[in-house]
């Protein structure tokens, strides 16, 4: 027997049978990334139930030089939780560890199991009048110890910050099967290095989180909702300005998308309304908060609205009446990857750039699009007050996604390019993954590489943990 078949016959006499999966068509949902870019077998699948059952299997995997891929909810966009090619790994999937530990609402903290769905978390915050202040399209299947390893960003960043921000605490299974128990659920701790640091954002590169102890806000008592229609981004830019000068940290969401995003999702997603009755070039969605149930916020934003119109800053806007007007008016925005997928897909692309620089590099994107590509399908959308925008190029009609990806390099290589000329990021919340790595080596300066490489070979000597993700196995 060669070691993959030994590590099988072992991990069947040693866990029980609802802890593994080894029969290929069994295994198939979890070899695949979400865009079904990346599709590479495992050598298994684990599903543990507990933190002990992951220190166990991961001891496992180190004795027989099996690799490992820490697995969530499978939501990420560039394939980094699945198996890379060429290294024997099998899938560590937390999908099992699902219990919210303990929720203390004096201290504001939950402790939760690192395979909670997040809105399940958000459920259980509200449950105690809380907030969890993470929200992504997205969060009815991701993990939150998916969205630790990512850093994940979403909808409000704007105001509570992305989930670096939500995290006091964490509990990790390392590389070697130690199990680090750093569940604290403190504001404040000076002593030494604040190791969970190294474990959010690392994408899974140095340990299985296992589970967190966020933190918990008080939960808004009023709302109000608009989508603004406008004639370009730098008019977006204006309306945004002009509304968190009044309103501050209130306005706690900004999102932005053009007129091709909206009509994928009128297209594609059933129970979907368009806002107007004419067709305008793009679209801001805002929205304010109060802890105060009392808060008049259209008396109070109605003479910034009313200038808005006059100046032709906004050409039309709709305020919802209702939770249900309100959750169809985010639909539209939150939809727009899923409508995206039904349609055929794009070369999709993450940049962040200073929020005063967006009207202009949309413009330099749109241009050379236009001048190389006339026929493709540019769509451009995102998260406004942050400058984290979504770029997203689909094939002209009758070509396959499969057959354009020929000219992704060239198209991402410009995208990306655009992103950091403008003192931006080409990856502002999904990552690098295995489709990334190339993008990190170009950009990034080679002393920060070798810094990440030296911490890698500190934690996980052997590269075992998510080899191929963020890091090159090439040195």
């Amino acid at each position: 027997m060669d070691r993959t078949e030994k590590f099988i016959d072992v991990l069947v006499q040693t866990f029980p049978s609802a802890t593994y999966v080894i029969e290929g068509q069994e295994r198939r949902p979890y070899e695949a990334d979400w865009r079904g870019l990346v599709d590479r077998p495992a050598v298994a699948v684990l599903l543990p139930a507990s933190t002990a059952e992951v220190a166990a299997m991961v001891k496992l995997c180190r004795e027989f030089g099996i690799a490992i891929v820490p697995q969530g909810g499978r939501t990420g966009l560039v394939a980094g939780a699945v198996p890379v090619g060429a290294v024997p790994q099998v899938i560590v999937s937390t999908q099992r560890m699902n219990k919210i530990r303990s929720i203390d609402p004096i201290n504001n903290t939950m402790e939760i199991d690192g395979g909670v769905i997040l809105q399940v978390a958000q459920e259980a915050a509200a449950a105690i009048d809380r907030l969890f202040p993470l929200s992504l399209a997205s969060e009815g299947s991701c993990h939150i110890g998916g969205t630790i390893a990512t850093n994940a960003g979403g909808i409000q960043v704007l105001s509570y910050g992305s989930m670096r921000q939500q995290v006091l605490g964490l509990e990790v299974v390392l590389p070697d099967g130690q199990i680090w128990n750093g569940l604290r659920g403190l504001r404040k701790d000076n002593t030494g290095l604040d190791l969970k640091q190294l474990f959010i954002g690392s994408e899974g590169m140095f340990g299985i989180i296992t589970a967190a102890t966020v933190r918990l806000l008080p939960r808004p008592k009023s709302a109000l909702t608009m989508l603004a229609a406008i004639d370009s981004a730098g008019q977006a830019l204006k309306a945004f300005t002009k509304i968190q000068n009044l309103c501050g940290a209130d306005l706690t969401s900004c999102e932005y998308f053009t007129a091709g995003g909206l009509e994928m999702v009128l297209d594609h997603l059933p129970d979907s309304t368009a806002p107007f009755r004419e067709r305008h070039p793009a679209y801001v969605l805002l929205e304010v908060t109060s802890l105060d149930s009392s808060t008049d916020f259209f008396g109070r934003l109605e003479p910034v609205l009313a200038e808005l119109l006059e100046t032709g800053t906004i050409a039309d806007m709709v305020v919802a009446q209702s939770e249900v007007q309100r959750l169809a008016l985010w639909k539209l925005r939150e939809g727009i990857s899923e409508a995206e997928r039904a349609a055929g897909g794009a070369i999709k692309h993450d940049i962040a750039v200073p929020i005063s620089g967006i009207p202009d590099v949309i413009d330099k994107i749109s241009q050379w699009l236009h001048g190389i590509l006339p026929s493709c399908k540019l769509n451009v959308f995102g998260h406004l007050g942050d400058g984290n925008l979504h770029v997203n190029i689909a094939p002209p009609a009758g070509t396959s996604l499969s057959s354009f990806y020929s000219q992704g390099k060239r198209v991402t290589a410009y995208v990306e390019q655009a992103a950091i000329e403008a003192g931006g990021t080409f990856s502002a919340e999904h990552g690098i993954g295995q489709l990334r790595v190339e993008s990190l080596e170009k950009y990034r300066a080679p002393v920060e590489l070798e810094l990440m490489r030296t911490i890698k070979d500190a934690i996980d000597p052997t590269w075992m943990m998510n080899p191929g993700k963020v890091l090159s196995l090439a040195r």
